[in-house]
């Protein structure tokens, strides 16, 4: 595994140079100190990198000027922070280290964020063709991939043995058939069925096999003279309960025990994802005890987190458009308004409708701040936020409240943008599903392996 400077260094000061897609912003960071970062020094290096972010969002808004820019210009865009992504891979090394992360490439397919998950000697969990093609262009080993998808198509198939992409999963007889004509020497990692009622996003009614159903595949699979070499499950994404890991655990050894019965020889446990920025040391905290007290040393163990990752590396900047004043429902005596962004649900808010998020807007800039009467006031202004397309549906916030009068032209921004946004952006209304984005890194260790 490819280690960075502050993975295995002393603290070092680091200066941030940007990487962006036209222009270079010459902001200079030479006063954060960086290690492998203890319960303060994370807090601090996170609050230090916040506020570089705020600074390039700001600066990068106050370029424009919505009277006399060209069509586009005042489009949304993302600041991308590389050094989140690699606080998050040292607290994943300190608190699982014993499971290899298989970055899931479907959560935010960024070609940085790709470049760095290889350059952190991660895996990559893909789910097409598609995606692939996308960690291959990293330059990674084919062993490196898993092809995470219970039920593929068979020119895929053909596709994955073509490039020598072994690892893949399975959860039905029919798919084992499949394989069996399409790609005989392929390595299979049983998917099972796991409680994940207490999760955001459930898979359970779509994918895995049941406990009754594991042996008949297994049986099946030896059969057909396939090589199964692990078993894998997925807890949901944005799991809430830990204890869902522990019976995950439990009931992979029992499939393991029967794939032994069977004669398969067995060697990787895939724990799939569920992981969060917000739960993380609790969770990894039970997995941990699981797997060493089911499974020994000797079996590989993996993984494939997504948005514990990069949810927090992406900050969203968007540009109110219109305006419209009304009466608040909930206090008639007051006015109201209602904003209207160049982003919206069909657009990089997307995670509302697909991820069940809830962005909060935040004011990044505002023309009358300085001398609006409602800046002092406890209460602030209540605003709904809406996106621009001619959908009923395209609303960002029904109701939030915002420190200062806000007008066509102002921006606000979004933190937590980074998992399940851009990736399921559409073109719906004639809107782009391309903006720009800003990289950068608060962290010495990315900045070395992406020689920023």
């Amino acid at each position: 595994m490819v280690m960075a400077p502050t993975a295995c260094m002393p603290a070092e000061v680091c200066t941030l140079k940007l990487c962006h897609s036209t222009d270079d912003y010459n902001l200079n960071w030479d006063h954060g100190q960086f290690s492998t970062h203890g319960g303060d020094d994370l807090l601090q290096s996170r609050l230090a990198a916040k506020k570089l972010v705020l600074d390039i969002l700001k600066k990068r808004a106050a370029e424009v000027n919505v009277d006399c820019c060209a069509p586009g210009d005042e489009d949304a865009f993302y600041v991308a922070d590389m050094g989140e992504i690699y606080r998050q891979h040292l607290r994943w090394k300190m608190n699982l280290s014993r499971v290899r992360p298989f970055y899931a490439v479907k959560c935010n397919p960024d070609p940085e964020i790709l470049r760095l998950m290889a350059k952190l000697g991660n895996g990559f969990d893909c789910a097409s063709k598609a995606e692939i093609d996308m960690a291959l262009q990293t330059g990674i080993d084919p062993s490196r991939i898993i092809y995470a998808q219970p039920c593929k198509t068979k020119s895929y198939l053909r596709y994955a043995a073509q490039v020598g992409v072994k690892q893949m999963t399975f959860d039905n007889a029919d798919e084992l058939y499949k394989i069996k004509a399409c790609y005989p020497n392929a390595e299979l990692y049983l998917r099972i069925l796991t409680d994940d009622s207490n999760s955001l996003c459930q898979f359970s009614m779509k994918f895995g096999a049941s406990l009754d159903m594991a042996r008949q595949l297994l049986e099946l699979a030896h059969e057909l003279e396939l090589k199964v070499v692990g078993v894998s499950f997925h807890v949901g994404s944005g799991a809430e309960d830990p204890k869902a890991f522990l019976k995950a655990v439990q009931d992979a050894r029992l499939v393991f025990d029967q794939a032994e019965e069977i004669g398969h020889e067995l060697h990787t446990l895939d724990v799939g994802g569920g992981f969060s920025h917000e739960t993380f040391e609790k969770f990894s905290g039970v997995l941990s005890e699981a797997l060493d007290t089911y499974f020994p040393p000797n079996v590989r163990v993996i993984a494939e987190p997504g948005r514990y990752y990069v949810a927090n590396s992406f900050t969203l900047a968007a540009n109110i458009i219109a305006r419209r004043e009304v009466r608040d429902p909930e206090d008639p005596v007051n006015d109201a308004y209602m904003l209207y962004l160049n982003d919206g649900v069909y657009g990089n808010f997307s995670n509302i409708i697909f991820d069940h998020q809830h962005p909060v807007a935040q004011v990044l800039s505002c023309a009358s701040s300085a001398n609006s009467p409602y800046a002092a006031t406890s209460g602030g202004i209540t605003y709904s936020i809406w996106g621009p397309t001619c959908d009923g549906i395209d609303v960002i916030s029904k109701r939030t409240s915002l420190p200062a009068l806000l007008e066509v032209g102002d921006w606000l921004y979004f933190e937590e943008m980074g998992a399940y946004t851009k990736c399921s952006a559409t073109r719906f209304n004639g809107f782009s599903d391309s903006h720009e984005v800003i990289y950068i890194s608060s962290e010495a260790g990315a900045s070395a392996l992406l020689e920023y």
